[in-house]
C-alpha cells in the first residue's frame, strides 16, 4: 500500500482537496500540535528530526498526543521515517490504551494492512515500552 493511499485511508487531504506530500502534510499537522503546546519554537519541513525526536522524548514521559503523532508519522512514512506498520500499530495501540479514542480507528485500519505476525510484534513491542516507562 502507497502512502498517499495511507493519506487516503486516514483522511488526510491537503487543504484544497489535493494531496501535499506526506512529509509536508505530516509535518504541518505535527508542527501545529507541537507548537500550540508550545513543546516545539520551531517546526517545519527542515525541522522533521527535531519532531520526531522531540514526540520520542515526551513519548518517554507518557504524553499521549506524542504516542498518536508517532503512529501518525510511521503509518505514513514522514518525518523522516520510514513507513513502518509494526511502529504504527505500537504508537496507536499506546496511544489508544492510554485513552486516546481516534487511535483506536488507526491501528485498526494498521492492522487490517498487517500480518498476523507483524500484529504479534507490535504488541510485543508496546508490551516491551510500558515496561520500559
Amino acid at each position: 500500500m502507497s502512502v498517499n493511499q495511507l493519506l487516503t485511508m486516514f483522511g488526510k487531504v491537503g487543504p484544497v482537496g489535493g494531496f501535499e506530500s506526506p512529509p509536508l502534510q505530516g509535518v504541518r499537522e505535527m508542527s501545529t500540535a507541537w507548537i500550540q503546546t508550545g513543546k516545539v519554537t520551531f517546526a517545519d519541513e527542515r525541522s522533521e528530526d527535531l519532531l520526531v525526536a522531540s514526540c520520542l522524548a515526551a513519548a518517554a514521559q507518557g504524553d499521549i498526543s506524542a504516542y498518536y503523532d508517532l503512529g501518525v508519522a510511521y503509518s505514513t512514512g514522514s518525518h523522516g521515517v520510514d513507513c513502518d506498520l509494526i511502529e504504527a500499530h505500537k504508537w496507536f495501540n499506546l496511544a489508544a490504551l492510554k485513552g486516546r479514542v481516534d487511535a483506536i480507528a488507526l491501528r485498526r485500519e494498521v492492522a487490517g494492512l498487517m500480518s498476523d505476525v507483524e500484529i504479534a510484534m507490535a504488541q510485543r513491542e508496546a508490551r516491551a515500552w510500558m515496561t520500559a516507562h
